[in-house]
Parts: structure tokens; C-alpha cells; sequence
């Protein structure tokens, strides 16, 4: 059985942030084309927008 290991033993080992970057890779992925569509679709004059304002209908 291995010695346990400190917390921020943990945090800075390579390990660790190997894994956390693989699981956080898809997620950064999706927020970030989230994100370019929502300013793609709000764009000033696009035929996807509307005014603050306006209703729904």
C-alpha cells in the first residue's frame, strides 16, 4: 500500500491535471461554441435577431 498524499501533493502532480484537462477539454469545446454561436445568432442586422423591445410574436 502506497503513502498517502498530501493535497497539495495532488494538486500538482501530472497526473491530476492530465485527467482533469482530458475531462475538461469537451466541456471548454462546447461552452466556446456556445458562446460564438450566441454572438453569430445576436449579430447587429441579422435576420436571426430582433430589437431589445420587440415582442415575442
Amino acid at each position: 500500500m502506497e503513502d498517502p498524499v498530501s493535497w497539495g501533493g495532488y494538486v500538482t502532480s501530472p497526473g491530476f491535471w492530465n485527467r482533469t484537462l482530458q475531462n475538461w477539454q469537451p466541456e471548454f469545446l462546447a461552452v466556446a461554441s456556445m458562446v460564438l454561436l450566441v454572438i453569430f445568432l445576436r449579430e447587429r442586422g441579422s435576420p436571426q435577431s430582433k430589437r431589445v423591445g420587440d415582442p415575442h410574436s
